[in-house]
This record gives C-alpha cells, structure tokens and sequence, in this order.
C-alpha cells in the first residue's frame, strides 16, 4: 500500500462523514466497525470461535450484539475474552485489504487507534475533533444513547486532546465544507510525498 492513514477520534466527533470524504478523493477506506459486523455475520470468521468460548453470544449461527452487551456488563472480564479473540482476526482482515490494494492511500477508520497500538502499522495519523459541547449534541441528537452511555463510552476512550497532539494531522469538523478542505490538503500532501518516495 502506498500510504496508510489512521483516521480516528471520539464518538460524534464527525470520524465516519471523514472517512467518506477521504473515499470522494480517490482514497481506499477500510472500517473497523464493518469488519467485526463481517466477522459476526453468518459464516463470518469470529462466529466459530466465539461460539466456542461464549456460547451463549451465538443466535442463529451469528453474533449476537445485544447478548454479548449484556454478557459484558454481568462480567467485565467477558470484554477482555471478546477482544483477546476478534482483534486477531481484525487484523487479519486488515492486511487482506493492505495486500490487495498495493497501489492505494488507504484510510483505515480505527476508533482505538492510538489505545491499541494501531498507529505504529500506519505512514501517518488523522484525528477529527470538535467541542465537547458539540460532540455531546451531535451524539444524543442520533437518538441511541442516553447522556450516562455516552459518558461510559469517554471514559473508555482516550482524551481527544491526547488523540490530537499524537495525531500527524487534526481535521476540526465543524463545517462539511471546513473538514472537505483540510482532507483535501492532507490527501495533496500525501500524494506529494509518495510520489517522490
């Protein structure tokens, strides 16, 4: 791959509508998140072996979502087994993509990039942010979660300030038209840098 580029930041703060501006400029995206829903999927690598460790996770030959959600919050240390066995096969499906796309700028949206150790496979970092204030209207606006959810789910993530001083760039997405500018800087910028390598 000609270049790769971790894309993250926190929940609401604009990481998917990114990811799909950095696709409109020609880059390759791969997604964590549909990866593990393809994974869970019937026939999907992770049903076999999750089957095997928690059973009870299974629903008709998938994963079923809501059983682990409730799996984990009976036994926290369900987590820690969940991840030791699909983030292998994360990765699998990662460098699948790598190998078949050797010519590409790819974009790989990881929302835990920095707190898994992803950033050390990547050229370079981005991660998008935007006000505290913002982030929480635009996550209780979608209606899926209440204010304590999206409080748990900061609380396991890393500060977007830290995320932002390890980023190689920040993408403030304030505006679509701001956050299409500055994706169209970086994807100059990289392209001027590979074609030199």
């Amino acid at each position: 791959m000609r270049f790769r580029l971790g894309l993250t930041g926190s929940i609401g703060m604009g990481k998917s509508t990114t990811a799909s501006l950095f696709a409109a400029e020609g880059c390759l995206v791969w997604d964590a998140d549909a990866a593990v829903h393809r994974l869970y999927a019937k026939g999907g690598d992770a049903v076999a072996v999750i089957q095997k460790h928690l059973p009870e996770a299974i629903t008709e030959g998938t994963v079923c979502r809501p059983a682990l959600k409730r799996m984990i919050a009976e036994d926290p240390g369900v987590l820690a087994t969940l991840e030791s066995l699909v983030h292998p096969l994360v990765q699998a499906d990662r460098e699948r993509f790598i190998a078949q796309n050797p010519l590409a700028i790819g974009v790989f949206d990881i929302p835990l990039l920095f707190e898994t150790g992803g950033d050390r496979e990547m050229d370079g970092t981005a991660c998008v942010y935007v006000s505290r204030e913002t982030q929480r209207i635009r996550v209780l606006e979608r209606g899926t979660m209440t204010e304590a959810d999206f409080e748990r789910i900061l609380a396991r993530q890393m500060p977007s300030e830290e995320k932002c001083a390890r980023a190689t760039w920040v993408i403030e997405t304030d505006t679509i038209d701001h956050t299409r500018a500055q994706v169209q800087a970086i994807v100059q910028e990289i392209r001027e840098k590979t074609s030199h390598a």
